[in-house]
């Protein structure tokens, strides 16, 4: 098997800008990664991060790729895997929104809805249908702890990953036993573009501390990773404070 011992040959992002989805691209290079197909929207960033990695010695594609196209997606994700196997494939796309704005504007809150659920539903089982067709490979997927239980502050966004969260651990129990290793990352705060000048909160993590993670998770062939870990503990707290109280609550 290609990817034995969570240090795969070959990786497909999807998000190819991603921060997380090239902080891990990056180091699983330096293990045993040496192609990399980097999927997103056309674009300068995505041309810079293609060339980042190269420099790191790996043969890098970019493949046009746009979540709320979901017609296009059994097409141009299927034909990366015509080109040969995919060891890992990185689920790393997605919009955190504006909630105020989008409570007020029903058309963006179903933007954020689309890009992170319906696009990843699309996108997820194409891959997930093309890894069991080959044998083997992880999709690993980037939920959050927003996902746990809705809050106040950011409801759309923590909507739209508890839906996926919840279909990416369905897809892992319907591939179980095909070769097909599905992986739920949940990381808290983590500091990115999309985060910037939005006030952390505890636990605040970096790309690069989930990157780690997830090649930690990819070797012990874990279901589920929460980043940073003690994240397991406080949402199982939370998921049980009484709602009148949750509320007051400054999460």
């Amino acid at each position: 098997m290609k990817d034995a011992f969570g240090a795969p040959q070959s990786l497909l992002v999807l998000g190819g800008t991603s921060e997380i989805g090239l902080a891990t691209a990056r180091r699983l290079i330096t293990r045993r990664t040496r192609t990399v197909w980097l999927a997103g929207r056309p674009s300068p960033a995505l041309t810079a991060a293609a060339d980042s990695l190269r420099a790191l010695g790996a043969d890098v594609r970019t493949v046009p790729f746009d979540a709320l196209d979901t017609e296009s997606h059994e097409e141009r994700l299927g034909k990366i895997f015509t080109e040969g196997d995919v060891d890992m494939v990185l689920l790393a796309f997605g919009v955190l929104g504006d909630q105020v704005r989008d409570e007020s504007d029903p058309l963006a809150a179903v933007r954020v809805a689309q890009t992170n659920y319906t696009g990843a539903v699309s996108a997820g089982l194409v891959c997930a249908q093309a890894l069991q067709a080959q044998g083997h490979g992880s999709l690993v997927v980037l939920s959050s702890v927003a996902g746990e239980r809705a809050r106040r502050a950011n409801f759309i966004y923590g909507s739209s990953k508890a839906g996926l969260d919840a279909f990416a651990q369905g897809l892992g129990d319907a591939m179980h036993g095909t070769g097909v290793h599905v992986m739920v990352v949940r990381p808290g705060f983590v500091r990115t573009r999309m985060t910037a000048g939005r006030e952390e909160a505890p636990l605040a993590t970096t790309p690069e501390a989930v990157a780690t993670a997830i090649e930690l998770g990819l070797r012990r062939r874990s279901e589920t990773v929460w980043v940073p870990g003690a994240l397991r503990v406080v949402m199982s707290a939370l998921r049980h404070v009484p709602r009148p109280l949750f509320r007051r609550l400054p999460v």
